[in-house]
């Protein structure tokens, strides 16, 4: 297959993901966001393996991946549901850090134009050494930008799935047409072989037999 064919394009686009994929897991690990990371590290994975697959003309490795693309585009509309609070959802729970934690996403206090203020509640009963903080003056709520995170995954997704329905189409064909020729098959090339040689064989029979010599000396 040549260079700009549908293989490489799937090369082009599991490297994409894997580079937004990791780029994702760093502001999730800040953001100490647990399950949004296992789903980040096993993404990575398969990508890996679709990527291998791809190079190694591997289908199998590609169906796999194929298949992950479609849970992945699943997991990314649930984080928009729950960024969006869509069907009793809500940002503000600890769903995404297993109850652990109290923490948000990373871009909650870090976004674009946040103003991170703490102010000190020390005079509070109960509270002291704590701060409160606030923040303010982001230019997008962080919401959007995890929102935003997500389409994205589910837009290379979809065209890897595509891609990937068709590499695999395509390997299968050129694995199923080198069969028909017998590429897999040895006794071909055995038996045109065994022609030149029976030839001989017979030629040097007619010239040694006394049959052979009593036509010559006639």
């Amino acid at each position: 297959m040549g260079c700009c064919t549908g293989r490489c394009t799937l090369i082009f686009l599991c490297t994409l993901q894997l580079l937004a994929a990791l780029e994702r897991q760093v502001f999730d690990f800040l953001g100490y966001q647990w399950a949004p990371i296992l789903a980040n590290f096993l993404h990575i994975i398969i990508v890996i393996l679709g990527l291998f697959g791809t190079i190694q003309y591997r289908p199998r490795y590609i169906v796999v991946y194929a298949i992950w693309t479609a849970i992945w585009v699943t997991w990314n509309i649930f984080i928009i549901c729950f960024y969006l609070e869509v069907g009793g959802l809500s940002k503000d729970s600890e769903l995404l850090t297993f109850n652990i934690s109290r923490h948000q996403s990373w871009w909650s206090e870090n976004g674009p134009g946040c103003v991170r203020k703490e102010a000190s509640m020390s005079g509070i009963k109960g509270l002291d050494n704590h701060s409160y903080i606030s923040v303010i003056g982001c230019a997008l709520e962080y919401r959007y930008i995890e929102v935003m995170h997500s389409s994205f995954q589910i837009l290379i997704a979809l065209v890897g799935f595509v891609y990937a329905c068709y590499v695999v189409s395509v390997f299968t064909e050129e694995e199923d047409s080198f069969d028909f020729i017998g590429g897999f098959d040895p006794f071909p090339l055995y038996h045109v072989n065994e022609k030149p040689t029976n030839l001989l064989f017979k030629q040097t029979y007619l010239l040694i037999s006394p049959t052979g010599f009593s036509g010559m000396e006639g």
